[in-house]
Parts: structure tokens; sequence; C-alpha cells
């Protein structure tokens, strides 16, 4: 079985839509587990809306606001399922995703987890196989990636940025390797005022040091390196 974890803050417009696609996965034998973390919009009323479809599937729990990392390890500490995918909720599968990612992993035993290409609003984000060398380098792997969990380490709650990128390291560093399935599964929905997910051009990086989000990813870069010795 696969556990969804889905953290979720103020985003009850994003969860509607992610349910929906999970609603049309072609891979049924799964548990939705819902983080509300600390939300105060109309998370509930969807919640409720889709009690009604997907039934004893779906877990909601609500703790006080503690960053997306608190939510998704709540998430798996709670899960039930062999395998786990953190799915935000800004995220919307297509109908093939969980079924590829399963059967990916499944024939593949020496993997640990299965990653994808995918869209970022318009952006598509095309990957390349696995390579922990190049991990080391730079974040390439989204944190929608199923996994399998007894080599799930959690996430570092300390972190600001960059947990997707620590946990990945963190898995290499213990011995465990990604595959990636060569093709678009999902697509990150940008709009909407609460996102869990930022990009910005890789060239703005380099000509406009100057900009805080630039400052503070290179602050945040910084702390993984030095906490992976890189």
């Amino acid at each position: 079985m696969i556990s969804i974890i889905i953290p979720v803050y103020n985003q009850a417009d994003h969860l509607d839509k992610c349910l929906t696609s999970i609603e049309k996965q072609i891979y049924i034998n799964y548990e939705i587990i819902i983080v509300d973390d600390g939300s105060d919009d109309h998370i509930g009323t969807v919640v409720k809306k889709y009690r009604q479809i997907f039934g004893l599937k779906m877990a909601y729990f609500e703790q006080a606001n503690q960053g997306a990392s608190a939510a998704r390890n709540r998430g798996a500490e709670l899960a039930k399922g062999e395998y786990i995918i953190f799915c935000d909720a800004d995220i919307i599968m297509k109908p093939a995703m969980l079924e590829s990612m399963l059967r990916t992993l499944r024939t593949n035993p020496g993997a640990s987890f299965c990653y994808s290409s995918f869209f970022w609003g318009r952006k598509k984000f095309k990957l390349w196989p696995f390579d922990a060398e190049k991990l080391k380098q730079m974040p390439y792997i989204n944190t929608a990636s199923l996994i399998k969990k007894e080599h799930f380490p959690g996430f570092d709650e300390g972190l600001k940025k960059f947990q997707d990128w620590d946990l990945w390291l963190t898995m290499v560093e213990a011995g465990h390797t990604g595959i990636w399935f060569n093709q678009i599964l999902y697509k990150v929905n940008t709009g909407g005022a609460q996102t869990m997910s930022r990009w910005l051009p890789g060239p703005i990086y380099k000509l406009l040091p100057f900009l805080p989000a630039v400052k503070r990813y290179n602050q945040a870069k910084a702390i993984i390196m030095k906490k992976h010795n890189l």
C-alpha cells in the first residue's frame, strides 16, 4: 500500500484539486493522510467533501503551525503503507503517477525512491537518471517521490529551505539510491496566495545576487553544504 501524505497550510483550493487528481489514480491501494499545519481557511469544508468520496481511505489530522517538515514527519509516523509519497497540496497528479512509480520501484529493487520529471506552473522540469555526485552539487529531486518507508530517515525540522535536498543527501549517505521515471507525472500548481513551492530562473542567481530571495537561497545552500560536508 502507498501512503499519500499531504501537508497543508491555508491551501484549501489547492487541496481540492490535489484530491481530485488522487481520486483519478489508476492505482487504488492507497491511504491519504492530510496533516493540517495550523490553517485558518476553509480546509475543513474540502475535507468534508472528500470524506464522502474516499471514506476510510482518508484521514485528517490537525496540529499547531510547525512548518511543512513537521507536518510531513507526523504524516510518516501515522502511515501504514510500505511506500510513502509526500504530495504537497499544490500538486496535481497525472492518473498513472502512483502506478508508474510503484512499478518502477518494484522492477528496480535496489532503488529506495522513485522520482519523475514535472511541470512547475508552465515551466517543464525535465530531469535525468539518478546521479549521487550531481545531487551533491545541486537539488534536483522534488519531494513528490515514492519512497520505501523503511528507508525514510525523516525530514530535518530545523531547516527552513532545501528540506527535500537534505532528505535525499541523507538517504544517499545511508547507502540508498533513487531511480528516475522518464516521464512528466505531475504539475505543481503555482496559482493562489499560498504555495509551498518557489522557483526563480537559473540566471537570476548569478546576475542578481543582491536580491533578498537569492541571498536567502545562498544562505540556505551554505547550511546544506556544511551539514553534508560538501
